[in-house]
Parts: structure tokens; sequence; C-alpha cells
């Protein structure tokens, strides 16, 4: 970590209809009870150009965008991010929770679609140098369960509307991820009710800020 950090930075990751934006609401009033201030963002987007990057990645369309196209899109709209929201709250002391970060660039550009993993390695370094989630927590759920949970909130965006074989390898490339670092993830079982989930992401929580 850069001795230079004073905030931390929590990213929630997971797959289509997990519940994220319910439980991030939920994380940050339990870091709001401690006293902590809370930064709270999303990837893609978090400033009006990385906005604008959003819609550009997330709206159906019928040209194909080539996978490279897609991977450079949303490393454009994260090192706008990082500049100007991420990196400034963390050093005015500020927590940082964010709805999906890098590791939703290995799982939907990397396990998804199958881009090299030393490219997506590559253009980490680039745009993030020294900068890591310190704590991400992981809903996890069964691909065809969050698929209807999200089609029943909205009409799909174009990653929404992808075959259920591309939301198996995201999710495959999600528990791989958190399996090599489980000093960073916590992997929150997001098909029990809503009170268990939320339980879960206490005792995260808790364990974290006692280390």
């Amino acid at each position: 970590m850069n001795k230079t950090r004073i905030g931390r930075f929590i990213t929630v990751e997971g797959t289509e209809g997990v519940g994220k934006s319910t439980n991030i609401d939920f994380l940050c009033r339990l870091l709001k009870e401690q006293g902590i201030e809370i930064v709270l963002t999303r990837e893609p987007g978090g400033t009006p150009l990385a906005e604008e990057l959003r819609e550009l990645l997330l709206t159906p369309r019928e040209e194909r965008v080539s996978q490279d196209t897609e991977l450079l899109l949303m490393f454009a709209a994260r090192a706008q991010h990082i500049e100007n929201v991420i990196r400034p709250a963390l050093e005015r002391g500020a927590w940082v929770v964010s709805d999906r970060f890098t590791d939703a660039t290995f799982a939907y550009q990397g396990g998804g679609r199958g881009v090299d993993i030393q490219s997506i390695k590559l253009l980490e370094k680039l745009v993030q140098h020294d900068l890591h989630p310190d704590l991400t927590l992981l809903l996890d759920l069964d691909v065809e369960v969050g698929l209807k949970r999200a089609s029943a909130r909205s009409a799909p965006d174009r990653f929404e509307q992808e075959k259920l074989e591309f939301f198996g390898k995201v999710r495959s490339a999600y528990l791989q991820r958190a399996e090599n670092e489980p000093q960073r993830f916590a992997v929150i079982d997001a098909a029990v009710p809503l009170e268990n989930v939320q339980q879960q992401i206490s005792v995260a929580l808790s364990r974290y800020l006692s280390n």
C-alpha cells in the first residue's frame, strides 16, 4: 500500500442481479456508524466523462464492439475515475466504496470475453500503479437466478443481453480471483435472505476493521 494513502478502498463485486445496490447502501451505513467519511462511487463511471464512457459501453448497438475497444474504454473510464475521485478521496482520509472495480474487468473481459489476462494486467499497472482495493466483497449467486432478478428490474443493457454461458464464465473468474486472494476477498452468499446476506457483510467488515 502506498504510504501516502490515509483512507481505505472497499469494492463490491458480483454478476447481474446479486443485490449490489441494496447491500452497498447497508455497507455504507455500517461505515458511517463508525464515524468514517464515505465516498460512494461506481464503475464504469464515477465522473462526468467516465459516465459518458459508461453509456458507450452499456448501450446496446448493432455495431459489433471489439474486445479491445471494450477493454480500453473500461480502463479509460477507470483512469479518469482514479485521478478525479478515488485518489483525492483516499489522500484526504475518506474511505471509498465502489460498485465494481478492476476485478470486474478480469471477470467480464477476461473470464467472459476471453481477453488475455496479461493484457489486462498490463493496463492495470499502467492506469492504477500501486492502487488496489483493501477489501473486496464478492456477492455470489447462481447466474440464472441473478439474471431473472435483473430482468425484472429493467431492460437489459449490452452486457445483460449476453448468454448464460458468458455469465457462468464471469462468475467462475470472480471465484477464482477470490480463491487466489483470500486475504482481500470476502465471498458473500447472496442466495440467502437479505438479512443473512447483510449479517455476512457485517462479519466481513468487522474482521477487516479489527485487523
